[in-house]
């Protein structure tokens, strides 16, 4: 098996989609460990649906394997959360990047 990265630097969609390869899931059994439906789950991969909430991608990396954060998506609300909690922190990121 392929050593995995702590991090993946893709879009959800593909991440999801190389994670079920590495581990030989198909839509089904992914849907089975889940407890969603296949059809969602193929239009997570092909990014036909918004990002899922924390609760869905929580499940998915439960299934595949790996821990939430895995996900860009999951980690940037959790940037975005702190963030909100802390204006200060916002206007020096943003004096900084503008």
């Amino acid at each position: 098996m392929p050593r995995r990265r702590k991090f993946s630097d893709a879009p959800l969609g593909p991440t999801v989609e190389r994670l079920m390869a590495d581990n030989g899931a198909t839509y089904r059994g992914l849907a089975d460990a889940t407890g969603l439906s296949a059809g969602y789950l193929n239009h997570i991969v092909h990014g036909n649906r918004p990002v899922p909430s924390n609760d869905v991608v929580e499940r998915l990396a439960k299934a595949l394997g790996v821990e939430a954060a895995h996900f860009r998506e999951y980690r940037l609300r959790a940037i975005v959360d702190r963030l909100e909690t802390q204006p200060e922190l916002i206007d020096r990121l943003y004096r900084r990047f503008a």
